[in-house]
């Protein structure tokens, strides 16, 4: 097979030491207590987890799969070293050429080694985690693409929704309001119409980011997936549904959505940190056929309290799109665009700008707070001037110390785009809204001359120190 799989970008971070094997962790407990505890310090390698008691040894699991820059950066073939900021700019470029290559239709492939239908099917057959203490029960989809075909236009959509395990040929799945895949669905179910449904387990992790992101409506994932990857991506048509799948996917099944069949679902713990999202009957898939490759691995995203698998690449991703839309919209001089972790990199936005004149950073904080790419979830936009970096939260935290007077540069704004994962929003079931913050922690653009001025080096004696002490100084300085 020509294209890239999992398998590849599994060799790539185990070269780059992002990824450590864990022999013998049980699933109901110890794997999602294990991925926790990793999941609470930055920067930690990837988990492969092996020989599952109870399944075959070669059956393996692996999860805190995004979780650092470096395992970004070798998703989108980038080096491992490659910055914060440098992965930003890497998505700004990407929006703007927004590279594509239509699928390639193939005969067949490696998913195809292991293939039962009818009464053969069983999902229960892959060690699938109870990923948190309190959950509902196990969820086979969590870093998953969902494939849909929109039964009017033909336009297929790959989304990642999550999907429980309810029994061997049962699945169930949760879209929130508002999503590609439920409209699809609907519009189905308004016929009166089963809707076809494949659900991909394992993946390489540019299919999963894309599955993830805000593709606008009617444009491809898997197009866009092809881009990344810099060739088109093999696919075959699975038997029942005729839904394009991934030809090198680790584990795929296809089944139907029948009108009003539904299945209790949940609770999950989710990427806010919180049960928020509750348990209730959601829609069931009929599981018809069930493919998986020789010695399958189960790929696994965990939403929990941040950082998690979500608030890395999808906050990288953010950030790229709320630069080019601060741009498109007139602001000038961005310098900088930060999505914090610890607010799942949704509920915090950091904008740092060179100011050019007054009211220029109340200017970018009302934008970013509220552009299609800013505005979900949003909950505290923070602008800063161009000597903070946005990536360093204490630097962040200094500005908003030191150069904010909450008389005049803090602006509460009522009525923002929520999710009923939000612990605060105003009702999760009827209005989910919020309000929000929006900080200039700028120095007041009057004052920029008399201000006082910063107690350290200048760059110029920086590079005088770095120069003749190089070998004495902080690693990375």
């Amino acid at each position: 097979m020509a294209n890239k799989d999992l398998r590849d970008w599994i060799k790539g971070i185990q070269a780059a030491g992002e990824l450590k094997v864990i022999k013998g962790a049980e699933p109901k407990e110890e794997i999602g207590g294990i991925v926790d505890i990793y999941q609470r310090k930055m920067g930690n390698p990837a988990l492969m987890f092996e020989e599952v008691p109870g399944y075959p040894k070669s059956f393996r699991v692996i999860a805190n799969i995004l979780t650092s820059v470096p395992r970004i950066n070798v998703a989108l073939g980038l080096s491992p070293t490659a910055s914060e900021m440098e992965l930003v700019h890497w998505w700004r470029d990407y929006m703007h050429k927004a590279p594509s290559f239509k699928p390639k239709d193939v005969n067949g492939g490696p998913l195809l080694e292991n293939v039962q239908e009818g009464k053969e099917v069983n999902i229960e057959k892959i060690p699938t985690p109870v990923w948190h203490e309190l959950d509902g029960g196990p969820f086979i989809g969590t870093a998953c693409m969902v494939v849909m075909k929109d039964p009017d236009s033909g336009w297929t959509n790959y989304g990642c929704y999550r999907i429980q395990s309810q029994g061997p040929a049962v699945a169930s799945i949760m879209m929130s309001p508002g999503k590609h895949g439920g409209f699809i669905m609907n519009k189905y179910h308004e016929r009166g119409e089963p809707c076809p449904v494949a659900v991909i387990a394992g993946m390489h992790p540019a299919l999963f980011m894309l599955a993830g992101l805000e593709v606008p409506y009617g444009k491809s994932e898997i197009e866009a997936a092809g881009g990344i990857l810099g060739e088109p991506v093999e696919v075959f048509n699975m038997p029942r549904t005729g839904l394009p799948v991934p030809a090198n996917a680790e584990i795929a099944f296809e089944g139907f959505i029948n009108p009003g069949d539904k299945i209790n679902e949940g609770p999950l713990g989710e990427w806010t940190g919180y049960y928020a999202g509750g348990s209730r009957p959601e829609p069931a898939i009929r599981i018809a056929t069930m493919m998986h490759r020789d010695d399958p691995i189960l790929m696994g995203a965990i939403p929990a309290v941040p950082p998690n698998d979500n608030t890395f690449y999808l906050g990288t991703y953010r950030c790229g799109a709320v630069w080019n839309q601060l741009e498109a919209a007139g602001i000038p001089e961005v310098k900088g665009v930060w999505a914090h972790e610890a607010g799942g990199s949704r509920f915090m936005l950091t904008v740092a700008i060179k100011q050019l004149y007054g009211g220029h950073a109340k200017q970018a904080g009302m934008v970013a707070s509220h552009c299609h790419a800013g505005a979900y979830c949003n909950r505290w936009t923070i602008v800063v001037d161009d000597d903070i970096d946005p990536t360093n939260f204490n630097d962040v935290i200094w500005a908003m110390c030191t150069r904010c007077d909450p008389r005049e540069q803090v602006d509460i704004i009522h009525g923002g785009w929520s999710s009923a994962l939000d612990p605060m929003c105003y009702d999760s079931e009827n209005d989910r809204r919020n309000s929000r913050v929006v900080i200039n922690a700028c120095i007041p653009f009057n004052r920029k001359k008399t201000f006082p001025k910063i107690a350290r080096s200048s760059k110029e004696l920086d590079a005088r120190i770095r120069a003749k002490w190089q070998h004495e100084l902080p690693k990375g300085f």
